[in-house]
């Protein structure tokens, strides 16, 4: 049996939790589809961004290459994502997601939506309204976010 966490007693905890509501309906997704969240997050951007190089995944997925590489051969292995070389340079290889891959992966973000939606039932549309206006204020104040590369 597990044992709950005690309830939130700042707002930015209150925020965490809604956070980890959103990361776990993330997870269970991506688990259903036997996936990684590494695995679904390159496969997504895949599909966003077809003929990637392993380096940019490795920069977007702030991972190595080492770890991109044995992340590809997986999904590979899965007939879910394909890397071709291009021009005749053998050490360039782009990867794409297969039809397959694309198939999978698809539905994600209304996935998330649904989540959003669930987290957000308690509100109506005016409470709605004001509670993005409060977040809205707040992370105005705050630096925007950015995929910085991993560390060497």
């Amino acid at each position: 049996m597990s044992e709950s966490a005690p309830a939130p007693r700042t707002p930015l905890e209150f925020v965490r939790w809604i956070s980890w509501a959103q990361m776990k309906a993330g997870e269970d997704w991506t688990r259903e589809r036997e996936l990684t969240r590494p695995q679904s997050f390159v496969l997504g951007y895949l599909v966003q961004s077809p003929g990637a190089s392993q380096s940019e995944l490795a920069r977007m997925s702030r991972t190595t290459p080492a770890s991109v590489s044995s992340l590809l051969r997986g999904l590979e292995g899965r007939g879910l994502i394909e890397r071709r070389t291009e021009g005749g340079d053998e050490r360039t290889k782009r990867v794409y997601a297969t039809p397959a891959g694309a198939e999978l992966i698809a539905g994600f973000e209304d996935a998330m939506i649904a989540a959003d939606e669930t987290i957000l039932a308690p509100l109506d549309a005016e409470e709605r309204a004001g509670l993005q206006a409060l977040l809205a204020k707040i992370t105005a104040q705050l630096p925007q976010p950015v995929r910085d590369s991993p560390r060497d």
